[in-house]
């Protein structure tokens, strides 16, 4: 089996490939991590891990100098060359805090240095000599159960990000954390995580097709409660699962990023500033979230015109509620923000300044949107 690459990946890796055959034939290569467990599972390959066996440090790093290869994480043996890490099969062991503190040692065979991965479906191996899956932990047919599975309980538990990564996941690929493998991320404290991190792994849940997977596992891992402070129950998780998908299928591509954060603050009746300082978001995400209104009881053309004062309302993530967006396209105020067409400058003309010209803005404005849009229910 060989990965179905794009034109660049697959020339930078024939490259890795020839260079090690004309030069250091006897070391074996072996594609790792996400590419292959993509690759069986028949999505896109975006970026490439090769392990090298078969040869020692300084032979390594000599050849790393004379490929072209950057040294992006020496201490962990990882180099970089193009868009492929190329590094040498390891162990780790966890002997500081933080996600730097461990102790790396060269790993001896295959399945020693597929132990140290997360989860089995990121355990794989493909032989990129034979074309050959090595799989020791049963990857494979975790992939085809849709189950994420821890590979090895004791160094799992080292790095508490994972648990997150399996939040993630779950969003991402539409699969479900094992049982065994929920009960001890469960046991884990996640306090020791730096906003980054945090973040980090967030960030890959919003931009995932299968949200309300990665719900169900933040609710199912405590992640609710250990970052968010929040707690959700069985009713509030139906609820809010059945509006985030329905939320990101109308979103506007642009906006799939909130669609998360903005469902779960409207059905939690948490601010959405409240959230993004959980999770250390960007200021990027305040500023989107903030002028965002909640699906209201009973939505009216009144609503949607004085919110399209704000913005074009396909940018508004309760656009998926009821018959929002159809009437919006009917109003005028899907594609355009509204223009009521009341300018500072003729305030000024007729005399108006300082907060009186500011107050008389807002009352025009206002009594616009009243007299253009009804309190016609949706």
């Amino acid at each position: 089996m060989k990965p179905n690459l794009p034109p660049s990946l697959r020339s930078q890796l024939s490259e890795v490939e020839n260079f090690f055959s004309r030069n250091y034939p006897n070391v074996r290569l072996y594609l790792v991590g996400g590419a292959v467990r993509d690759m069986v599972m028949g999505r896109p390959v975006c970026d490439l891990d090769v392990e090298c066996f078969g040869i020692d440090e300084d032979t390594f790093d000599s050849a790393m100098q004379r490929l072209g290869a950057k040294g992006v994480g020496k201490s962990f043996f990882v180099y970089k060359y193009g868009d492929i890490d190329i590094s040498l099969p390891r162990t780790e062991k966890k002997v500081g805090s933080g996600h730097r503190g461990f102790e790396v040692k060269p790993a001896k065979d295959t399945k020693e240095a597929s132990r140290r991965r997360d989860f089995t479906m990121n355990a794989l191996m493909l032989d990129l000599k034979s074309g050959e899956i090595i799989d020791h932990w049963g990857g494979v047919e975790d992939i085809k159960r849709r189950l994420i599975r821890i590979v090895d309980p004791v160094t799992f538990v080292e790095d508490s990000l994972r648990v997150l990564r399996a939040m993630q996941f779950a969003a991402r690929l539409k699969f479900k954390v094992e049982r065994r493998s929920r009960e001890i991320m469960c046991g884990m404290a996640l306090d020791d995580l730096t906003p980054e991190r945090v973040f980090w792994e967030f960030e890959k849940m919003f931009e995932a097709s299968g949200l309300h997977y990665g719900l169900f596992e933040m609710i199912e891992l405590g992640i609710d409660r250990k970052i968010l402070g929040l707690h959700l129950g069985r009713s509030e998780f139906i609820r809010t699962a059945r509006h985030m998908v329905r939320a990101a299928e109308a979103a506007d591509r642009h906006m799939r990023p909130y669609v998360f954060l903005y469902i779960l603050g409207c059905e939690t009746h948490t601010g959405f500033e409240k959230l993004c300082e959980r999770i250390h978001t960007p200021a990027l995400y305040k500023k989107v979230l903030k002028f965002q209104k909640c699906v209201p009881a009973t939505m009216t053309d009144r609503f949607l015109g004085g919110l399209a004062l704000r913005f074009a309302l396909k940018q508004w993530l309760g656009i998926f509620a009821d018959s929002a967006a159809e009437r919006a396209k009917e109003l005028g105020i899907y594609e355009e923000r509204l223009d009521t067409g009341i300018r500072p400058a003729d305030l000024l003309a007729e005399g108006f300044s300082g907060k009186e010209l500011g107050d008389e803005l807002r009352r025009r404005i206002l009594d616009t949107v009243r007299r253009r849009f009804s309190r016609r229910q949706l």
